[in-house]
């Protein structure tokens, strides 16, 4: 039986697996911002997971020539209300600007199929492989190993995953404080770093000092406009999620214990679909 969210939840493994969880996606940001930033919005990250799902369905089915269907990502994209088509359509002319996606061979031009670059596709293996072990550090399971053994998992279990995102109203429409920032450019890994970057407490202390000292700083280093970074931050303030010891932005900010919860939830929430995609394929 895959693990549900109150039992993700109620394990005592769960805040350090996603301690270590936001310090490896910051890794991959890190490494390769340009590809992180495709995932770096809400809206974005739908967008990506779908694409891809569609893209691992056309391998798994064994097409000679996989690829993404333009048509077949617009009429998805509406169904499941992420975007508008010209948005949708922007961001896969991004994708092939940037050499996250190319043309392919295929003789279906009416379709304008497109394909994931390689190294695309080892960013969705690398995330993929981030929440295997999250879930193994928190239940001592196996599904990891047996990912890293066979490599046509990945279209298998993707597509699994991201057909349960695309109904979940807890990815859909997160907590208060989570919606905030995930309109926001790079917001997941903004709230990634803060998480990441707290020391380990007790779930139940009401403020956690976090690594912020300097909004401008924080604005840089995410590449963020410092205009709405603030207004971000101010309204997570206003709800009591965050603050700051001394000086607004000129001083330690904290973390509420609601928005480590929030967090956690929705990481939990994230978690359990994962895991249940894994029992739907017979990854354990």
């Amino acid at each position: 039986m895959s693990l549900s969210v109150d039992t993700l939840l109620a394990s005592p493994h769960l805040h350090a697996a996603i301690r270590a969880q936001s310090a490896a996606l910051l890794a991959v940001h890190e490494e390769a911002p340009r590809l992180a930033s495709v995932f770096g919005t809400q809206q974005r990250w739908l967008l990506g997971h779908l694409a891809m799902a569609l893209y691992f369905k056309e391998v798994a089915s064994g097409a000679s020539v996989p690829a993404i269907f333009l048509a077949r990502f617009f009429e998805q994209v509406r169904q499941f209300e992420i975007s508008s088509v010209n948005t949708a359509d922007a961001f896969m002319k991004e994708m092939l600007v940037y050499g996250m996606a190319v043309q392919t061979n295929s003789d279906d031009k009416r379709n304008r199929p497109v394909a994931p670059s390689p190294p695309t596709i080892a960013g969705v293996y690398r995330w993929t492989w981030i929440h295997l072990r999250s879930l193994d550090a928190i239940d001592d399971g196996n599904r990891l190993s047996t990912f890293e053994q066979d490599e046509s998992l990945l279209a298998r279990l993707h597509p699994s995953i991201t057909a349960r995102f695309m109904v979940s109203p807890a990815i859909r429409t997160p907590p208060q404080t989570w919606s905030l920032f995930t309109w926001l450019n790079n917001g997941g890994i903004v709230m990634d770093w803060l998480l990441a970057g707290i020391d380990p407490a007790d779930p139940s202390v009401e403020r956690v000092r976090t690594q912020v000292r300097s909004v401008p700083q924080m604005a840089e280093y995410f590449r963020l406009s410092r205009t709405h970074l603030n207004r971000k931050l101010r309204e997570a303030e206003a709800l009591g999620s965050i603050g700051w010891e001394g000086a607004r932005g000129r001083s330690v900010m904290w973390v509420s214990r609601q928005f480590r919860e929030e967090y956690a939830s929705s990481q939990a929430a994230k978690l359990a679909i994962i895991d249940e995609a894994c029992e739907e394929i017979g990854l354990r």
